[in-house]
């Protein structure tokens, strides 16, 4: 295992794929991990996020001194269940907001790596377009 890069970035895991949720303090990142957890996601690590390359793939962990904790503004720190790791398949960045009703395809990179991403969307289903487009096999249709 090459060392570990943190990243501030939020991730849980949805049927063993990472989601790396990323953006700047107060971006929602934490709410959006929340959300994805009540549809059945595992955290993985939030706020910050150790990521390594591991035969080519992405591999989220959390950082020992915030394993399976979680912050729920207006609430505290909660303490849930945790995934040890997940590979990333899937980036949302929070700090971006998607404008285009069907957008083109984004991409960023992580460790060299390109990641599918998607710009956050200011809409109550994101959480659950997030986990149909993670079950999909993203073939574009238009």
């Amino acid at each position: 295992m090459t060392s570990a890069l943190i990243l501030h970035a939020s991730c849980v895991a949805v049927a063993g794929k990472g989601v790396l949720i990323t953006g700047p303090s107060g971006s929602g990142k934490s709410a959006l991990a929340l959300q994805l957890m009540a549809y059945g996601a595992t955290l993985v690590a939030d706020d910050r996020t150790a990521v390594h390359l591991r035969q080519g793939q992405i591999i989220a962990m959390p950082p020992a001194t915030i394993q399976g904790m979680i912050e729920a503004r207006f609430v505290g720190l909660l303490h849930v269940p945790n995934a040890q790791e997940a590979p990333v398949t899937l980036v949302v960045d929070m700090e971006q907001v998607e404008t285009q009703r069907l957008p083109e395809p984004h991409s960023t990179t992580v460790l060299d790596i390109p990641l599918p991403c998607l710009q956050k969307v200011n809409a109550p289903y994101f959480p659950a377009a997030i986990l149909a487009y993670l079950q999909g096999d993203r073939k574009e249709v238009r």
